[in-house]
């Protein structure tokens, strides 16, 4: 502020160099806050789609399954049947075997998917931010308006 100035704030003191006042610390403070609560957007984002790239791998994996399952089933069950058969096991034994044996296929299947499902994990990182940043928020201490601000924030005054 060059020599002789006064303080905007009506005060009569006169700032240092580079002195900031209220309604540029303010500013700041407002502008760093709204930073803050994108950056934990942000992050969160990031977290819950890396979790659901993997269900999506999961939901994917299982759908696959399932209709490889669905439609390889009937040949794959008569034509392995009828193979045993021609071993000299009985119709009845064959195709139980077979079953089984589909039973089996389908149980590895559902393990591998339990086993990708359990790799999603909650936002550890962006629960934890937001918590600090809710503490701050909880033990800042806001004082009133006053006149002059709420009739310059209504645009009664210049």
């Amino acid at each position: 502020m060059a020599a002789g100035a006064t303080n905007p704030n009506g005060d009569g003191r006169i700032p240092y160099e580079g002195e900031r006042t209220v309604g540029e610390l303010f500013a700041a403070a407002s502008a760093e806050l709204s930073s803050l609560v994108h950056d934990e957007i942000s992050l969160a984002k990031a977290e819950i789609k890396e979790d659901v790239s993997r269900a999506g791998k999961a939901v994917v994996g299982g759908v696959l399954a399932a209709v490889v399952l669905l439609a390889s089933l009937p040949m794959f069950s008569f034509g392995f049947a009828y193979g045993l058969q021609a071993l000299g096991i009985t119709a009845g034994w064959s195709f139980t075997i077979i079953g089984g044996a589909y039973v089996v296929i389908a149980l590895v299947l559902a393990g591998w998917i339990w086993y990708q499902a359990k790799k999603i994990r909650k936002p550890e990182r962006t629960i934890a931010g937001a918590q600090a940043t809710a503490q701050v928020l909880k033990n800042a201490k806001p004082r009133p308006a006053t006149k002059e601000e709420i009739d310059r924030a209504l645009g009664r005054i210049q």
